[in-house]
């Protein structure tokens, strides 16, 4: 294994940083094209969120897979090189895997404790997985991170540690107030309808508003957003009917509808609360925009922007009776640390989980090459029983069966024992050394178990690692 991350995040760069580098969605593919086709590297996925930016490869090239992500991530960031290099990040093999378990847990977020990860990491390998740059390792990984992120879930109180940046936002905006009073009855604009957009507008209708609007470039999903929050018999007829009776429960008549973009400016003059998380290069919301819808109001105006890049201005935070919360006021105000004793448990599971995938893919480094000895011993054998025949031809069916199964017998129980042992030995720290020694031993040749490892990648010798 030769895992290797590049990145940065909320930690390692200022925001304004983390804003440029910011990838569409349309170039992360690109990326991945363009990685898989540097030399030292074989795989390739990205985590692209509004607080991070990594690319994680298998390399055969320490040094130079750094410099080649390096490259690639400030060429397709649009952030030159020298500027972008201060504030990355390197991991390297079991180092990689426990940043990336740490990241699926919550632990690396801006708000500790936060799910909304363990979606991004599935987003990102089924990316990596539509673009076939991910292998073996990187499917193993990211698979196996989401199972680590579920454990530390259900195991231990890390989500009651953190929350998701939508309530933690939230929570900024209502100063210290409880949010469900302070957003009851508001009116609520909503700005984008993915993933994040559609949280912060189920967020705000848990907590009792009493208009929610949703603008999205394409009505359609803001209209099919609507529908699963509020109609008891559209597509989202269960979640419909439960958020329906929660806000009746706070003393809502909850009212919804979805409008396209050229409809924010009026919405804007009305709304109490605005939530914006859009994949735009560009501001979704100026300072002269809010400016103007603020004319004539004197209701305060709250504006949440999730967004990376931004979407709203910050030049609103210098605008009378308007109040900016955005990633940079959600980072300076987040916390490292709450329910230690939680954080200490989850990380345990980190610590055992990053032993456990160390161990399963030292074991299967070595696996090719057990299935490699395996097959050269059954044409060892196959040759001698053909040459057994032409010295006695005289030989039935079934004492040639007999003796072709003795001598099988015979090289499975003296290849047993140590292919066994040599799985064991290969799964312990410092272990990689075991494959070249079997090949060495037995005079292997590498283009032999370099097509079993590539069929074990393509997922094609199932049988042949069952028989190792």
């Amino acid at each position: 294994m030769s895992l290797l991350v590049v990145g940065l995040s909320h930690r390692s760069a200022p925001v304004s940083v983390l804003e440029r580098a910011a990838l569409a969605p349309e170039a992360r593919g690109k990326l991945l094209q363009d990685a898989v086709s540097a030399e030292p590297v074989t795989e390739s996925a990205v985590l692209s969120t509004c607080n991070r930016i990594e690319l994680y490869a298998d390399v055969d090239k320490f040094h130079a897979g750094v410099a080649e992500l390096s490259t690639l991530l400030a060429r397709h960031s649009g952030v030159g090189l020298e500027e972008l290099t201060p504030y990355l990040y390197v991991h390297y093999e079991d180092r990689a895997v426990h940043h990336l378990f740490s990241v699926a847990c919550g632990l690396d977020s801006m708000v500790v404790g936060e799910g909304q990860i363990l979606g991004q990491i599935k987003d990102a390998l089924a990316v990596a997985q539509e673009q076939h740059t991910a292998g073996r390792l990187l499917n193993d990984l990211f698979q196996q991170a989401l199972r680590v992120g579920k454990r530390a879930h259900s195991e231990t109180g890390i989500d009651k540690a953190g929350q998701s940046l939508v309530t933690f936002g939230l929570e900024q905006l209502a100063a210290g107030r409880d949010v469900e009073g302070w957003a009851h009855g508001k009116r609520a604009l909503v700005i984008g309808a993915g993933s994040m957009s559609s949280l912060a507008a189920t967020t705000l209708v848990r907590n009792g508003i009493g208009e929610l609007v949703v603008a999205n470039r394409t009505v359609e999903r803001a209209e099919r957003l609507v529908a699963i929050l509020t109609e008891p018999g559209g597509p989202g007829a269960r979640g419909g009917t439960a958020l329906f009776e929660r806000s009746r429960e706070l003393g809502g008549g909850l009212t919804a509808r979805a409008v396209a973009m050229a409809g924010v400016e009026d919405e804007l003059a009305l709304a109490d609360i605005v939530v914006s998380c859009t994949g735009a290069t560009g501001l979704v919301l100026t300072g002269e925009t809010v400016a103007a819808a603020r004319a004539g109001r004197t209701a305060p105006l709250a504006l949440l922007d999730l967004a990376m890049p931004r979407d709203i201005d910050a030049a609103v935070h210098r605008i009378e009776g308007a109040h900016l919360v955005d990633i940079e006021s959600l980072a300076d105000a987040s916390a490292d640390a709450p329910m230690a004793a939680d954080v200490d448990k989850v990380r345990g599971i980190v610590s055992d989980e990053v032993a456990a995938f160390g161990a399963a893919q030292r074991a299967a480094h070595i696996t090719p090459t057990v299935v490699a000895l395996r097959t050269m011993a059954a044409d060892v054998v196959t040759s001698e029983i053909a040459r057994l025949d032409g010295r006695l031809p005289d030989l039935d069916d079934k004492q040639r069966a007999e003796i072709t199964q003795t001598v099988r017998r015979v090289v499975d129980k003296l290849l047993h024992a140590p292919t066994v042992r040599v799985k064991q030995l290969a799964s312990e720290p410092g272990g990689a050394g075991y494959a070249d020694a079997l090949r060495e031993l037995f005079d292997l040749d590498p283009q032999t178990v370099a097509a079993v490892s590539r069929a074990d990648t393509r997922g094609g010798s199932h049988e042949a690692r069952e028989r190792a």
